[in-house]
């Protein structure tokens, strides 16, 4: 299966991307359906049935305010955020939904928007169940949709089987392996970023793929902006205070050699950038998924620091950090999986963490080889990680925790280039770690918020 860079980094709104990006698609996707079917004059109601961890933690992460705008024909790239809020409340004091902006329909969102706290459906955690009705209750159309992680999301057929609609584009640089892509490298005497441009070239042409990355660069450096301008408390109940703003202040009122001890100077930056990001994603802000919004901090950060800290800094720097941070992600995408719901926040955070450390080694003139034991280090020491969001909420521990893997990746990658490539453990081997232990792992602790901190916290 052929996946762009432009797959796995996409525009989006917070606070989750298999919550609510995914969620929001699946349900402009059904309400196409309906027009193609030339059904939609004919609905006359919806129902919503959320399952497994979208039933769950589906409220705190924005799911039915999602799938709303979707049915109202939103998509994530394109929704504006700042009107979500007052268009839900509209909705429901109403009781009706414009579908897809053309067609009034009766929608009690209490009763027609179900959460399944326990139940799920077979096939993935994420799974939901879209029905239209006629003005007598007729069904109309039914469709049932998962949402697999990063925004991605497939479609169940009539039989009950759930078929991934493939990318058959024959790309000229195969791999299924960081060890196949070590060895294309060597062969073709190419990076790692050169390998993914010269895949990417097949679906775009070089301008247009570097300008792509330097537009979704872009909404990076505009969230963390964002972020560091917004104050308040968190949405959501649990009363989270923003601390992007207050940091800045304070991080811009001193001078370097003030910055020198007990601080640790731009790990205090990175740390602002990581926080500025994902408080945004909390709020439901604009955000780039990389690869899923949950972990959206991570990537923005040791972009930041590269920019702003490390000599020789430039824009073919940005893009070869991208183009080998996508490399080391389809790895993850295709061998494991970056979905909580799936194998815990080792597949969010692990994974975006081991993407920003070999995007940072490449950038900073590191080999294969570095590159991808800087991956290795990053997923390695993510391992086991669990997705316990307290009440449901992208805030605590999430928010933190895209700043410590911040940390963790630019250690990563320093780590790695003072080596020379070898080590012990393959990111293959960690890679395949991560997807066994993600299924040991008990349900509990793979985004339901029934376990761990999720449970502790309010239990104390």
């Amino acid at each position: 299966m052929a996946i762009s860079l432009f797959d796995l980094f996409k525009v989006g709104i917070g606070p989750s991307s298999s919550h609510t990006v995914g969620p929001m698609v699946a349900a402009n996707q059904f309400a196409h359906q309906l027009k193609e079917h030339q059904l939609i004059s004919k609905v006359h109601r919806l129902k919503i049935d959320l399952y497994g961890s979208l039933g769950a933690t589906g409220k705190g992460h924005g799911t039915g305010t999602a799938v709303l705008m979707g049915l109202e024909g939103e998509l994530p790239d394109l929704i504006d955020p700042s009107g979500v809020n007052e268009r839900v409340e509209r909705i429901e004091s109403s009781s009706q939904l414009n579908l897809l902006a053309q067609h009034p329909i009766t929608i009690n969102v209490a009763t027609d928007l179900i959460y399944h706290r326990i139940d799920r459906l077979d096939f993935h955690a994420n799974g939901m169940v879209l029905v239209a009705f006629d003005e007598d209750g007729k069904t109309l159309h039914q469709a049932t949709f998962y949402s697999v992680g990063g925004g991605f999301i497939v479609q169940e057929d009539e039989q009950g089987n759930v078929a991934l609609v493939e990318d058959t584009t024959e790309l000229p640089h195969v791999f299924h392996s960081a060890e196949a892509l070590i060895k294309l490298c060597r062969s073709e005497d190419k990076s790692i970023a050169q390998i993914m441009l010269e895949n990417e070239r097949h679906w775009r042409t070089e301008e247009e793929i570097k300008q792509g990355i330097l537009s979704i660069w872009s909404v990076m450096k505009s969230c963390v902006q964002h972020g560091i301008r917004n104050e308040g408390i968190l949405p959501g109940g649990l009363k989270v205070k923003r601390r992007a703003a207050s940091l800045h202040r304070d991080l811009t009122s001193k001078t370097r050699m003030d910055m020198i001890t007990p601080s640790l100077g731009a790990m205090d930056w990175v740390n602002l950038y990581a926080l500025a990001v994902n408080e945004e994603n909390a709020a439901g802000g604009r955000v780039v998924t990389a690869p899923t919004n949950g972990a959206a901090g991570i990537i923005p950060a040791v972009l930041h620091y590269y920019w702003e800290f490390c000599p020789r800094s430039c824009e073919e720097g940005v893009i070869d950090f991208f183009l080998t941070a996508a490399a080391i992600g389809l790895l993850f995408k295709e061998n494991a999986s970056i979905s909580g719901a799936e194998v815990g926040c080792q597949g969010e955070v692990g994974s975006a963490c081991a993407m920003a450390a070999a995007g940072l080694a490449a950038a900073t003139g590191g080999s294969p080889e570095q590159i991808e034991n800087a991956a290795e280090i990053g997923m390695e020491h993510n391992l086991g990680l669990t997705c316990d969001p307290i009440g449901g909420l992208v805030q605590v521990p999430c928010i933190e925790r895209n700043a410590m893997a911040s940390i963790k990746a630019i250690n990563s990658a320093s780590m790695a280039l003072r080596g020379d490539g070898t080590h012990y453990v393959s990111l293959d081997k960690v890679i395949r770690t991560m997807r066994d232990t993600g299924r040991d792992m008990n349900d509990k602790y793979k985004e339901t918020s029934r376990g761990g901190l999720a449970v502790n916290v309010i239990e104390c």
